[in-house]
């Protein structure tokens, strides 16, 4: 069997690997298709992620550094990379009763050929419906941040809407903005081929943010009002500056990015001192959620779930490139890594 791993910092590599034996819980998966992340996975495969030198106390909810005994978060080497993946079950243990052999599934796991997913009380093992595209399927992850990022924004309609760096999580939420029948939906991102799928997804208009002054567009755009929600993706100090330049007199801002330490360019003495903007961190998977105990991220996995296997949602044009697997190292360092330009969002089929 092979995998893809991340063998040093921005170094990635398929090596074989040997599979145990299942556990009673548990189910084989023989995987056809698979997708890692662009943002969080991206930090973790650059070597920059604040996981590796420190970890979040869940007890004080803060960083903490972590002692010279720990292990770092991160160590490279057999380092999995991958997100999602949809296979058919070749296996089961002898406690699993939800699941049978030839099942087509979805669920968390790294980039390899087959995973091995505990099948007992685990509902982010998803049973694929008939004909169900297996590119709505590994959007399950971003779709989540997605809808977390709307409620989180409380993005209502008639409201304008813009939503900064159109990835995956970015062009989902895009999408739904568009379906709440927001006034005004307008997409900005520097590459070309993402302005171009999220006006095909019915944005009203879409910036390339190195190109102009896009709060200043934003308002412009809104009759010098500004954006009642703004939803920033990208984590890059320029795009929360505009967002704070466009936003709304008393607008939100809902934060999904996984932002690095900041640069110079971030000024809170201008328009966010003046205009009584709110900036909500966005989350979905930090429990509880705002609305707990009616909203649970298991409620909003069950959602977009619903969502993306009834064609509500639409990743066609969110999953690309799709290359096979072995390719999948060459793939990954050079659209995720080097040229993001060229993709939005990577996805590897298994094909013969």
């Amino acid at each position: 069997m092979k995998k893809l791993v991340a063998t040093a910092p921005r170094t990635a590599a398929i090596v074989e690997y040997e599979d145990r034996a299942i556990k009673e819980d548990e189910v084989r998966v023989k995987v056809e298709f698979a997708a890692p992340k662009h943002g969080t996975e991206l930090q973790d495969f650059r070597g920059t992620s604040p996981l590796i030198e420190g970890k979040f106390d869940e007890d004080w909810k803060i960083f903490r550094p972590r002692r010279e005994d720990e292990p770092k978060g991160i160590e490279f080497g057999d380092l999995p990379i991958g997100n999602m993946f949809v296979g058919t079950i070749t296996e089961k243990g002898s406690a699993v009763t939800e699941y049978e052999i030839g099942d087509r599934v979805c669920s968390y796991g790294p980039i390899r050929e087959t995973q091995i997913v505990r099948a007992v009380d685990n509902y982010k093992l998803r049973k694929m419906r008939p004909g169900a595209s297996v590119k709505n399927a590994v959007c399950y992850d971003p779709a989540q941040f997605a809808l977390g990022g709307i409620r989180d924004g409380n993005v209502r309609p008639g409201d304008r809407v813009v939503v900064i760096g159109l990835g995956a999580i970015g062009l989902i939420a895009l999408q739904l903005a568009v379906k709440l029948g927001a006034s005004v939906v307008i997409g900005i991102d520097p590459i070309e081929k993402r302005r171009k799928a999220a006006e095909h997804m019915g944005a009203h208009l879409t910036l390339d943010s190195t190109a102009c002054d896009a709060g200043l567009e934003i308002k412009a755009a809104t009759g010098q009002q500004g954006a009642d929600v703004i939803l920033e993706t990208s984590g890059n100090v320029h795009a929360l500056q505009a967002a704070l330049r466009g936003l709304a007199y008393g607008g939100t801002i809902a934060y999904l990015a996984f932002a690095k330490p900041f640069p110079a360019g971030l000024w809170l003495g201008q328009e966010a001192h003046y205009n009584y903007g709110r900036i909500v961190f966005s989350r979905a998977c930090s429990e509880p959620l705002p609305e707990y105990p009616r909203w649970t991220r298991h409620r909003i996995e069950d959602v977009v779930w619903e969502m993306l296997m009834n064609g509500y949602l639409d990743c066609e044009e969110i999953v690309d490139p799709v290359v096979p697997f072995a390719e999948s190292a060459e793939a990954f360092c050079h659209y995720v890594d080097l040229h993001p330009e060229e993709s939005v969002k990577l996805g590897v089929t298994f094909d013969k």
